[in-house]
């Protein structure tokens, strides 16, 4: 209590300060969020460069694949891919996304970027084991790529760019010519 104050004057001020207080934040704007049109244009674009990403990886699975010793080379990229599909799936996870179909398509994305990863670490270990065995070796020798879920990323690609491209607003337009 400050000097020449009662106890009821000053509850009755400290009263008012919490009232303004209350009301100043109740009169903040709702936070921006980014309109579906934006959201999807992100998603779209984020899922070309997984797209891209699985060639030199699809490459690479099938290179491990190969009869025959494999080079230093292969080992180096197929590390390379690694990083590059962790960084893609970690990128896509942190995307956020509101609407509830897109985070349902981020989801499965996410899901198809992680088998990629499992796949490329799978391949590694069948083609640079640290005790060679003629079960992993045979296994080995059955590696040819990818396979199916880099196809169900291609298409799930291919329908948000389609969608993405259908809804036309300005906002979608300038996310793909590369603008704000």
């Amino acid at each position: 209590m400050t000097p020449g104050t009662t106890p009821g004057r000053e509850a009755g001020v400290l009263r008012r300060n919490a009232v303004r207080l209350l009301l100043k934040r109740r009169h903040r704007p709702a936070p921006v969020r980014p309109s579906r049109a934006a959201q999807l244009g992100a998603l779209a674009a984020l899922l070309d460069e997984a797209v891209a990403a699985q060639t030199p990886a699809d490459r690479v699975v099938a290179a491990c694949g190969e009869p025959g010793p494999l080079s230093g080379q292969t080992a180096q990229e197929a590390g390379r891919q690694c990083v590059a599909l962790h960084r893609l799936h970690a990128r896509v996870q942190d995307l956020a996304l509101t609407e509830s179909d897109l985070v349902r398509a981020q989801e499965y994305a996410g899901r198809l970027l992680a088998y990629d990863q499992w796949m490329m670490r799978e391949a590694m270990d069948l083609a640079f084991p640290t005790h060679r065995h003629p079960r992993g070796e045979a296994a080995r020798l059955h590696l040819n790529g990818l396979g199916r879920p880099a196809d169900d990323l291609r298409r799930l690609r291919d329908a948000l760019r389609s969608e993405s491209e259908g809804e036309g607003e300005p906002e979608s337009r300038e996310l793909r010519a590369g603008g704000p």
